[in-house]
C-alpha cells in the first residue's frame, strides 16, 4: 500500500463513504415514510410503469405486424427494431416519464418532479446501455459492460460519483513512481473494453470497404486488412499500458529481453507470420486460387496470418501453415489465369482408322459441358504411340472452372468417348494373351531341338 496512506486516512475514507451512503439511505427512508410530494412522485412513477406495461400488452402485436412488413430494411436496422420491441415496456416508460417530467417542470415547482426526473434519466440510461451492449459479442464482457455502466449511471443520477471516486482513488498501491488505484483500474478496464469494441468494429468496416474495392487485388485486401487490425489492436494495447500508469520507457529493456526469449521459443510461429506477409505481398496465391500441395487439391478459402485455408471437393478444409507454401513446391492452377488443360489417355484397335478416331474424339469432347472450344483452347487429339494391344492417343482439352472439380469432368469426357466410339463402331481393345497346349511328343521334340 502507499506509505502516505495511513490507517487514519483509510478509516476517514471509509467513514466518509459510510456517512454518504447512510445519508442517501436515510433520505430514501424519508421519501417513503414522509407524506407529501415525494410519496406522490413515487406513486406516479409506479403508475407510469403500470401504464407502460398495459400499453405494451395492447400494442405489441401491432408493432410485430408492422416490423414483419419491413422486409427491405438493412439487417442492422431490423436488429435494432427487434431489441426495442423486446424492451417495449421500458420504451413506453421513458416516453411517459419524460413527457410528464417536462410538463411538471413548467406548471409546478421543480422539486415536485425531481424524483420523476431521476427515474426518467435512469430509464434512458438503462435503455441506451442495453442497446449499446449488443455490440459486444462476448457474453462475459457484455455483462461486465452492462453492470458497470448501470452502476455508473445510477451513481450519476443519485449524485454519488464524487464520493465513490474519492473512496476508490484512496485504495491504491504505490511502487516508486508507479501509482495504481482501484479507480484507475476500473477506468482502464472500461477504456480497454470500449477501445477493443471500437477496434473490432473498425476492422470489420475496413474489411468490408476493402472487399468492395475492385481496384485492389484480393491479396492486397487481406494484407491491408491485417495491417489495419494490427495497428488498431496495438494502439489499444499501448493505451491500456499508459492508462494503468506504466512508463513505456522503463519497461523497454525488460520487454526486449522477453522478446528475444519469446523469439527463440516461437520460431515456427514467427516463420509462419513472415511467410504469410511474403505470400500476401508477392501475390503468389490469393483467395479463390486452385492449388495442389502434395496430395491436397482444392481452392484457397482464406489467407490467415499463420495458415492458409484450403477447401477440397469433398468438403474438407485443410489449414496449411504458410511456411509450407513458401518452402515446398505448390501447383497453382489459376495463378495467371483460370484456364486449366487436362489430358486423357486412351487406345483403340489397330483395325480402326486413326483419322476417324481423332475426329470422333474431338467432336465428342466439344459436346461436354464445361469444355472450352475455339481459339487457343480448341481440343486436340494426338497419336502418342503404337502399343502392344492398341494405338495410343492423348486427348487434350481446356476448362475455366477448376473449382468445380477435375475428376467429374474427366469422367464426363470418358463417357462421351465411350458413346461416340460405340456409335462409330470404334473398339477399345484390352490386353490379350495366347496360350498353346503342347502334346508330350511335341514337348520332347522341342527339348531335343534345344
Amino acid at each position: 500500500m502507499n506509505q502516505d496512506l495511513l490507517p487514519e486516512s483509510l478509516s476517514d475514507l471509509y467513514e466518509n463513504m459510510a456517512l454518504a451512503f447512510s445519508s442517501q439511505f436515510e433520505n430514501l427512508i424519508e421519501l417513503v415514510v414522509t407524506p407529501g410530494w415525494r410519496q406522490y412522485q413515487l406513486i406516479i412513477i409506479l403508475f407510469l410503469w403500470a401504464l407502460a406495461f398495459v400499453l405494451r400488452l395492447l400494442t405489441q402485436k401491432r408493432w410485430e405486424a408492422w416490423a414483419r412488413a419491413r422486409t427491405g430494411w438493412p439487417k442492422w436496422r431490423l436488429r435494432t427494431l427487434v431489441q426495442l420491441m423486446r424492451r417495449l415496456t421500458l420504451v413506453y416508460f421513458v416516453i411517459l416519464s419524460w413527457g410528464l417530467y417536462l410538463v411538471m417542470q413548467q406548471v409546478t415547482w421543480p422539486s415536485r418532479s425531481y424524483l420523476i426526473g431521476v427515474f426518467a434519466t435512469l430509464a434512458v440510461a438503462w435503455l441506451v446501455i442495453a442497446m449499446v451492449a449488443r455490440l459486444v459479442r462476448n457474453r462475459t464482457l457484455r455483462r461486465i459492460f452492462k453492470w458497470s455502466m448501470w452502476i455508473y449511471a445510477t451513481l450519476v443520477a443519485l449524485n454519488l460519483t464524487d464520493d465513490v471516486a474519492d473512496f476508490l482513488d484512496g485504495v491504491a498501491i504505490s511502487v516508486g513512481d508507479l501509482h495504481i488505484s482501484a479507480l484507475g483500474i476500473i477506468k482502464a478496464v472500461l477504456l480497454i473494453g470500449i477501445l477493443l469494441t471500437l477496434a473490432r468494429l473498425g476492422t470489420r468496416a475496413a474489411e468490408r470497404g476493402l472487399k468492395g474495392n475492385d481496384d485492389i487485388t484480393p491479396s492486397m485486401q487481406v494484407l491491408l486488412a491485417k495491417g489495419i487490425q494490427v495497428l488498431l489492436y496495438g494502439a489499444v494495447f499501448l493505451a491500456a499500458i499508459r492508462t494503468l500508469g506504466f512508463d513505456l520507457t522503463g519497461i523497454a529493456l525488460l520487454s526486449g529481453a522477453i522478446g528475444v526469449g519469446i523469439g527463440f521459443g516461437l520460431q515456427k510461429v514467427v516463420s509462419n507470420l513472415i511467410s504469410g506477409i511474403i505470400i500476401l505481398m508477392d501475390r503468389s496465391i490469393k483467395p479463390g486460387d486452385v492449388i495442389s500441395l502434395g496430395d491436397t487439391f482444392g481452392w484457397i478459402n482464406a489467407l490467415g496470418a499463420r495458415y492458409v485455408s484450403v477447401v477440397t471437393r469433398d468438403g474438407r478444409e485443410y489449414l496449411i501453415p504458410n511456411e509450407d507454401l513458401i518452402t515446398n513446391q505448390v501447383v497453382n492452377w489459376s495463378h495467371s489465369d483460370r484456364f486449366v488443360r487436362l489430358d486423357l489417355d486412351f487406345g483403340t484397335s489397330y483395325d480402326d482408322d486413326p483419322h476417324q478416331v481423332r475426329a470422333t474424339a474431338i467432336r465428342s469432347v466439344k459436346a461436354v459441358t464445361r469444355v472450352l472450344s475455339g481459339g487457343t483452347h480448341e481440343p486436340v487429339c494426338h497419336i502418342t504411340g503404337f502399343g502392344d494391344s492398341s494405338v495410343d492417343y492423348v486427348l487434350r482439352f481446356w476448362i475455366s472452372d477448376p473449382t468445380k472439380g477435375l475428376t467429374n469432368i474427366r469422367g464426363n469426357v470418358y463417357l462421351a468417348l465411350w458413346d461416340a466410339f460405340k456409335e462409330e463402331g470404334i473398339s477399345i481393345p484390352f490386353p490379350q494373351r495366347e496360350v498353346r497346349l503342347l502334346s508330350d511328343d511335341a514337348v520332347a521334340q522341342q527339348i531335343a531341338k534345344e
